[in-house]
């Protein structure tokens, strides 16, 4: 396992000015020199690593163990989640009567894996289920009335519905209006009202005692899956789903920390494993391996193609393969998810040339503290990229629009220290709906309120977002010497991963340190040296720093 280690050469490195312009360095805080010295002659590690652990609040010897190796024991008890005992109550039911149960999910890669994990578990323990994935032009987001109106033709009697469904407070009382009952399996912020369902499965509703509220969707479907085979007697049955809850927890950008950290860690392995032939199909057309396979390889890998699949196609699609059991129909799902991959990056070019333009022009009229960009023909497939993108560059809180059927709908996406959803609450009277978490939000208005919602949303922005805020942070974890470098430390920090948000690579930096023999540009655009500190060389490439 490759190991992508930063060694930031601070007086060296200042005079090209390659770091210290771009970033603003932060340096974790940690409680006490006692605390640090504890964990490294407990742990037999080195100071710097042990600086690192204590600064990620890992205050003991045994926190810091339980960290470098994670264990099931961090799953916590579903039951202790508000509604779980009506759920699972409910569902057997439904089992023991015969009723069809109809999962309404999403189109992204938490929604779709989430689909895919409760339509097998729930086959596998005798229920009858159908599910329903929206078209993101067509349909959009959440529970809606053409997914209600096709579950009652179909003869269903319950939804569950899985990465939304906290805000269908109107849908949901249409489905029950026709005898369809409900069950809410999401993670993001309630509105102002919940919904009226027989059992809401959200760590962030008010009054839930669940005491991890970071959980992705499909962590919550875990969740539900986790009770229902206890209540079996067989509490280790859902298990065998982490591989679903490892890809959709790192590629929804939820926190790899607690029992999230080790509910990737084990779902990594089964993913490794390689058990489901859809998993198989893609790495195929990915050109990757089993085996070693990390977060990165998701971010970067699968998670892309699978995501693909709801921007420029039919998210059905991915949980078709995420559940297909033939080798031959998996590779072929697989490589139509390749094809609309290679589609949706044409599409992402594109439409990121056209909104660094608009962007540029907005910049241009007055200093402001975000953007709001709208073009009736961007896709609405890639306007979350592409915000996210925007976001990288610039720096600032990003709404990205496009109009569909007259109303101008899109994806907001956030800055460190910015919460989005809050700041969209402030502008909802320009807003027809939305909804989200402090990061990544959606959004729904009439086209002639988007200058009223640029203008109020950036005073919103500049009230909130100080200049310092502006400068992207670079978090520092830790201070390093360069002989302090060797095998055996990279071995340890393999054993911090699953790396993640909340829990990223480590960062050291080392002072003093000069050039033995100068600085060349090599390759494409990499600053190579010899790194020397007192009399102790290295050598040292910084990739994408020639500039």
């Amino acid at each position: 396992m490759f190991i992508k280690f930063f060694v930031c050469l601070h007086q060296f490195l200042q005079q090209y000015t390659v770091i210290s312009l771009k970033y603003r360095w932060i340096f974790r805080e940690f409680t006490n020199e006692g605390i640090v010295q504890n964990i490294a002659s407990s742990l037999h590690i080195p100071r710097g690593l042990a600086q690192v652990l204590a600064a990620r609040g890992l205050d003991n010897d045994f926190s810091a163990r339980r960290f470098l190796a994670p264990s099931k024991e961090e799953f916590h008890d579903p039951f202790l989640m508000d509604g779980m005992e009506a759920a699972v109550e409910r569902i057997e039911l439904a089992i023991s009567k015969g009723e069809l149960i109809w999962i309404h999910g999403d189109y992204d890669v938490d929604g779709t894996s989430s689909t895919a994990l409760m339509l097998q578990f729930l086959r596998e323990i005798g229920a009858r289920v159908q599910y329903f994935i929206p078209d993101r032009q067509g349909d959009g987001y959440g529970l809606s009335h053409t997914s209600i109106n096709q579950a009652r033709a179909a003869g269903a009697t319950l939804i569950i519905t899985v990465d939304c469904g906290i805000t269908s407070v109107d849908a949901i009382q249409l489905a029950k209006e026709y005898g369809i009952e409900t069950i809410v399996c999401d993670h993001h912020e309630p509105g102002e009202s919940l919904p009226d369902a027989v059992a809401i499965l959200d760590p962030l509703k008010p009054g839930c005692s669940y005491p991890f509220k970071s959980l992705a969707a499909c962590g919550v479907a875990f969740k539900l899956a986790q009770a229902l085979s206890i209540r079996r007697n067989e509490p280790e049955r859902a298990y065998k789903y982490l591989d679903f809850v490892a890809l959709a927890s790192t590629a929804d950008i939820v926190p790899l920390v607690g029992e999230n950290r080790a509910l990737v860690f084990y779902g990594l392995e089964i993913l490794n494993k390689m058990t489901r032939a859809g998993f198989r199909g893609l790495l195929e057309c990915a050109d990757m391996k089993p085996g070693n396979l990390t977060t990165s390889n998701i971010i970067y890998g699968l998670a892309p193609r699978i995501n693909a699949a709801g921007r420029v196609g039919d998210a059905r699609r991915a949980v078709e393969m995420m559940t297909q059991t033939d080798e031959g129909a998996a590779f072929a799902i697989a490589q139509q998810l390749e094809q609309d991959n290679r589609k949706r990056r044409t599409f992402d070019e594109f439409t990121f040339a056209e909104a660094k333009q608009e962007a540029e022009l907005l910049l241009k009229e007055k200093k402001r503290h975000s953007l709001v960009l709208h073009k009736s023909t961007w896709h609405a497939g890639v306007i979350g990229i592409v915000a996210s993108r925007l976001v990288e560059k610039y720096n600032l809180p990003t709404v990205m629009l496009t109009t569909i059927d007259t109303h101008a709908k899109g994806s907001a996406r956030s800055i460190k220290g910015f919460d989005i959803h809050s700041a969209l609450k402030g502008c909802e009277q320009y807003l027809m709906e939305f909804g989200g978490h402090k990061h990544a939000a959606g959004l729904t208005l009439e086209e002639a309120n988007i200058p009223a919602l640029r203008e109020a949303f950036d005073e919103i922005a500049k009230a909130k977002v100080s200049d310092e805020m502006l400068i992207p942070e670079l978090l520092i974890d830790a201070e390093l010497a360069l002989n302090e470098l060797s095998p055996n430390m990279f071995q340890i920090i393999k054993q911090f991963a699953p790396f993640g948000h909340h829990n990223p690579k480590p960062i050291f930096y080392s002072k003093g340190v000069t050039s033995a023999n100068g600085v060349k540009v090599v390759g494409n655009n990499h600053l190579k040296f010899r790194a020397m500190q007192a009399n102790y060389i290295i050598d040292a490439i910084g990739f994408n720093l020639g500039d």
